[in-house]
C-alpha cells in the first residue's frame, strides 16, 4: 500500500513538472469528468483516421526498438524492450490493415517482427514471458500468441519456416498440456488459468492447416475443462486473473481473452457449445454496457464491478460482439461494439499538444492513472482497438 501511494506520488509529480505529460493528465481529466457526453456515433471518415493513427503508432513502437518487435511507452520511464507475446500477436494486425489499406510498410513490417521472434524461438519451441530485457523462460501463454503471428506471416508469405514454427510451437504446447485440458507447467506463476482458451484457438488454426489431430483435441480438452470446472451458471469464470491476490475479481482483460478464445474455437469447430457458453459471458458484459455506456476494471462472481475502465478490456470486447453479430446478425452486438469503438477513439483524440510516443496510442486504463498499466501505453491496448476498427469499417464498406 505504502510503495503504491509512493509510486502515484512520484508519477503525478513528475508528469505535473513536464508540460507534455501535464497536457495528457489534464486532457484524461476533462473527459474523465464529462465522461457521459463523449460521442457515440463517430464517422466513417472518424474511424479511418483513428485506425490510422493506431497503425502509426504501432509502427513507431516497433521504430523505438533495437530490434523488430514492438514496445511499450511509459510516460515517466519512457519505451520498455520488445515485448515477444504482444509482438506476436500484432503481426496478424499489421498484415490485415495491409491488406485492408494496401499498405505494403505494414505488412513488411510484420514479416520483420516474425523473423525476429523465430530469431528468439526457444529450443523447447516456446517463447519467453516479460520483455525481451528480461531474458526469461518460455510460457505457454505467450508462446499461444506467437504462434498467431507465424500463422498470419505464412498465409502471407508461404514461406515454410513460419509454419515449422508454430508447429514448433505447438507441439511444445501439446506435450506439457495437462490430461484435463489446462497447464500447469511453464505457466504464469505457476498456476492454470481459463484464460488459455487464448492459447488453443490459434492451434485450432493451425489444426486447420496441417490437419494435425493433437492440436485439435489439445483445443477441445482446454474448452471441455473451462466449461465444465471453471464457468459458473452466470457466466463468470473462475481462475481467470493474471494475479493470485484479485483472482475473485478478475480484470476485463483476461475475461475477454477466455471468451474470445472460447468463442473462435465454436466458430472454427461449428460447436454451439462452445459459441453458447462464449456468448453467455457476453451477453452480461453487453447488458452492463447498453445500461452505462461504461464497464469496470474488474468484475467478481456476481458480475459486480470494480475499479478504473481497462481500455484492453473494452477493445477486445467490443471484438466479441462483433464477432457475435457476424454469427447471429443481431444487431444489438455491432451497435455496441460501434458504441465502444467511438468512446475509445475519443480517448486517443488529445489535440496537437502530444508528441509521437502516445499520439494514436490508448493508455492502459481510463483515466491513465488507473491501477492497470497506469501512466502507460501498452502496445496491446492499441492493438486491440485497431482490430476492433478494421472490424467495424469493413462491417460498414
Amino acid at each position: 500500500m505504502i510503495n503504491s501511494l509512493v509510486t502515484y506520488a512520484n508519477y503525478f509529480a513528475k508528469s505535473f513538472f513536464s508540460k507534455e505529460k501535464r497536457h495528457l493528465l489534464v486532457n484524461d481529466y476533462t473527459k474523465w469528468k464529462r465522461y457521459y457526453k463523449l460521442s457515440r456515433d463517430l464517422s466513417v471518415e472518424q474511424k479511418t483516421a483513428g485506425l490510422n493513427s493506431n497503425i502509426g503508432w504501432l509502427k513507431h513502437s516497433q521504430d523505438q526498438m533495437v530490434d523488430d518487435g514492438f514496445g511499450t511507452y511509459r510516460m515517466i520511464e519512457g519505451w520498455t524492450s520488445s515485448y515477444p507475446e504482444t509482438s506476436g500477436y500484432i503481426i496478424p494486425t499489421l498484415i490485415k490493415y495491409g491488406i485492408q489499406y494496401k499498405d505494403e510498410d505494414a505488412i513488411n513490417r510484420a514479416i520483420k517482427a516474425a523473423d525476429w521472434l523465430i530469431s528468439i524461438q526457444k529450443p523447447s519451441g516456446g517463447w519467453q514471458s516479460l520483455y525481451i530485457e528480461h531474458d526469461r523462460p518460455e510460457v505457454v501463454f505467450n508462446t499461444g500468441q506467437v504462434i498467431r503471428g507465424m500463422i498470419a506471416a505464412y498465409q502471407q508469405t508461404k514461406d515454410e519456416k513460419y509454419l515449422n514454427s508454430a508447429v514448433k510451437a505447438a507441439d511444445w504446447l501439446c506435450g506439457i498440456q495437462n490430461e484435463k485440458g489446462y497447464w500447469e507447467q511453464h505457466v504464469f506463476m505457476g498456476v492454470a488459468r481459463v484464460y488459455d482458451s487464448y492459447v488453443v484457438a490459434p492451434m485450432l488454426e493451425l489444426y486447420q492447416i496441417t490437419k494435425n489431430e493433437t492440436y485439435k483435441k489439445a483445443a477441445e480438452k482446454s474448452i471441455n475443462w473451462i466449461i465444465s470446472e471453471k464457468q459458473k451458471p452466470n457466466g463468470w469464470f473462475a481462475d481467470c486473473d493474471n494475479t493470485i491476490k484479485h483472482n475473485d475479481r478478475p480484470i476485463l482483460h483476461t475475461i475477454s481473452y477466455t471468451i474470445d478464445g472460447m468463442l473462435d474455437c465454436g466458430l472454427l469447430l461449428q460447436n454451439e457449445q462452445y459459441i453458447t457458453a462464449a456468448q453467455k459471458a457476453a451477453d452480461v458484459l453487453l447488458g452492463k454496457f447498453e445500461k452505462r455506456s461504461y464497464l469496470f476494471g474488474r468484475y467478481d462472481k456476481n458480475w459486480n464491478g470494480k475499479e478504473s475502465m481497462i481500455t484492453t478490456g473494452c477493445a477486445q470486447i467490443a471484438i466479441v460482439w462483433q464477432k457475435l453479430y457476424q454469427h447471429t446478425n443481431e444487431k444489438k452486438y455491432l451497435y455496441a461494439a460501434q458504441k465502444m469503438n467511438s468512446i475509445l477513439l475519443e480517448l486517443i483524440d488529445r489535440g496537437d499538444k502530444e508528441t509521437t510516443n502516445t499520439k494514436g496510442a490508448l493508455f492502459g486504463s481510463f483515466p491513465l492513472w488507473g491501477k492497470y498499466e497506469k501512466f502507460a501505453n501498452p502496445n496491446w491496448a492499441t492493438k486491440y482497438l485497431a482490430d476492433s476498427l478494421l472490424m467495424d469499417l469493413k462491417t460498414t464498406e
